[in-house]
Parts: structure tokens; sequence; C-alpha cells
């Protein structure tokens, strides 16, 4: 087994456990993005845990960070840690995507606790934390803002014309997050619309780059430290799809399910106990 990537990276007891809460999603919603969510949990958890300045009685806080979800589609993660951080109960998670609940197929500001923006319709999500950067830096505020983006997002133009924007407004308090598993819904990313060098890309377009291990807790907290260069920050995070199932791993057919049944809940739940 590759010790050195994500691949080889084992979970500890919090990532099985977040793990856990989305398979109540996806039992309770019956539906989903599970390949997506996966790959997100480690990072989500790092900055909810160890990075952001929030208050989940209080989710509007003027001066609190903001995190924007651009993939949306991979929101489960992000409801599972807002819900065991407590901006809503853990039984919501259950009734994702059933009617008239508070938690959607995508994340939609306004209607659930702690979502900072309605993401789904990728390249978005870059331009609208630009623009709480700059907010940030006018009011006279010290708030950070983290926006996490899927490798296939990247191929949007939209998420370069909001690179060159924070790039040449020097927003050092805008951290980009690349979630780099390398497959996009369909095939590879490198068969799709390869972005490699994909450090260099971001570093012409004025970031200072950052690479790590996306589902490695310490090289993540070092990772999303605040910018040293005066420059905005971008962090590859190399990541693996569907991280801790080991059949839905860089399995595309894991993207996303339509319909869970009970058997699929079993599988994924069996899945976690051989790593507890």
């Amino acid at each position: 087994m590759n010790t050195n990537g994500p691949e080889g990276t084992p979970l500890d007891e919090r990532s099985i456990y977040l793990r856990s809460l989305v398979i109540d999603s996806l039992e309770g919603g019956g539906r989903g993005h599970v390949g997506s969510t996966l790959s997100l949990i480690e990072i989500i958890r790092v900055l909810y845990d160890d990075v952001l300045r929030v208050r989940p009685q209080e989710p509007t806080w003027p001066d609190r960070d903001r995190f924007i979800l651009s993939k949306g589609h991979g929101c489960l993660a992000l409801y599972a840690l807002l819900a065991d951080k407590g901006f809503f109960p853990l039984s919501e998670l259950r009734e994702q995507c059933k009617a008239g609940a508070m938690l959607g197929g995508h994340p939609e500001r306004g209607h659930t606790p702690g979502v900072e923006a309605s993401t789904g319709a990728l390249g978005h999500g870059l331009s609208i934390g630009l623009g709480m950067a700059l907010a940030a830096r006018m009011q006279g505020r010290n708030s950070r803002v983290f926006v996490a983006m899927g490798d296939g997002e990247l191929d949007e133009g939209s998420v370069w014309e909001g690179a060159m924007c924070a790039a040449k407004h020097g927003l050092s308090n805008l951290t980009a997050i690349v979630d780099y598993n390398k497959l996009q819904s369909y095939g590879l990313k490198r068969d799709v619309l390869n972005i490699e060098p994909l450090t260099d890309k971001w570093a012409a377009f004025g970031f200072e780059v950052r690479e790590c291990d996306g589902h490695a807790i310490g090289a993540l907290r070092e990772a999303l430290r605040p910018s040293t260069s005066g420059k905005p920050v971008v962090v590859i995070c190399h990541t693996l799809k569907g991280k801790g199932l080991s059949f839905a791993e860089q399995n595309p057919s894991w993207h996303h399910k339509a319909k869970i049944g009970v058997e699929d809940v079993a599988r994924m739940r069996g899945a976690l106990e051989t790593q507890a």
C-alpha cells in the first residue's frame, strides 16, 4: 500500500465517525453524491475543528470567517460538520432531500444555518469568496475566507477570472482549496480535460501555492495557515474520491447515486467498520 499519498492515509476515529454521519444522510435521503463527499471530509473537518472562527448559535456573526463549498454536490460533508458543530440538530441529516427539509441536494444560503452561499452551479464560488474577502478588507474586519472547489470545476473559465481578480487585489485573506481527486463525474481528469501543470497555473495567476495530502490532518492544518506572502493562497489537496469505502474509491459509478437502498447502506457501514 502507498503510504505517501491519499491512498495510504489511514482514517482516525473522528474521520470514521463523520463518514458515519454522511451514511446517515444517504440512508435517510435515499440518494446523494457519495464519492465527491468522501474526498472532502478531512478538508472540511480541519477547517471547522481548527481554523474557522464561527459561532454555531450565531451563524451570521459579522466577524466570522467564511467557508464556501463551491463544489456544492459534496454538501453531505459540509452538512455533517455543521450538524456536528451544533448549527442544527444531527437528526436533520436523515431528512436531507425530503420535502420541506432543511438540507437539500446542494447547499442553500438562508435555508440552512451555516451555509454561506448557494452553490452547485460550478465555477462561481471563488468569485463569491473574493467579494467577501474584499468586503472584509474594506470594512476593516480580519475575517478569512475559504473556498473549496473540485478539480473538475477548474474547467470553468470563471474560476480563472476570479483568480486573476483576487491576485490583482492582493487578497491574502482568501484561500482557495482544490479537492484534487483526479476523477470527474464520468472519467479521469487527465482524460476529460487535463489541468496539469496545476501548481504552475496557480502560481502564474498570482497565488501562493501549497500542496498536501488532503486526508492527512496534520498536513492540512499546516497548509491552511494564513498567507505569508501577501498573496491569496491556494491549497491543492491530493485526495481519493470515495475515500474510506474501498469499493467506491476512484469508482465513477459512486460519484452520485440516485437510489441508495438497504443493501448499499449495509455495505457502506461494513466498509467503515473494518477500519474502526
